[in-house]
């Protein structure tokens, strides 16, 4: 399961809203690149027919068996404070992650 906290889901609520596409659901993901390996991602879909559903603070998610691999019982947070502007995602199954916090292996 993936899990969004209230600030988080907030933002995702904003952002769906402006993006006038109802259908659409967050996708969260895992690809290749970053300096540590691994980078995170997340964009508005559509959910395809292996992706995994879970809805977190009322917001539906899809991501698929893949990803779910890298991030199960991961936490997605909003930081809006001094530190800049961002989405942080805490993954219990990341060794090490690189200092921009985008990226893990």
């Amino acid at each position: 399961m993936i899990t969004l906290t209230p600030r988080a889901a907030q933002q995702v609520r904003t952002m769906h809203a402006e993006l006038n596409a109802p259908a659409k659901r967050l996708r969260v993901l895992v690809e290749s690149g970053g300096c540590s390996g691994f980078q995170y991602g997340m964009s508005f879909d559509d959910p395809k027919a292996d992706d995994a559903h879970f809805e977190s603070e009322g917001v539906p998610l899809v991501i698929d068996p893949t990803s779910l691999a890298y991030m199960q019982g991961s936490h997605i947070d909003f930081d809006d404070g001094l530190h800049g502007k961002g989405f942080e995602i805490r993954n219990p199954n990341a060794q090490s992650t690189c200092g921009c916090g985008k990226s893990f292996s």
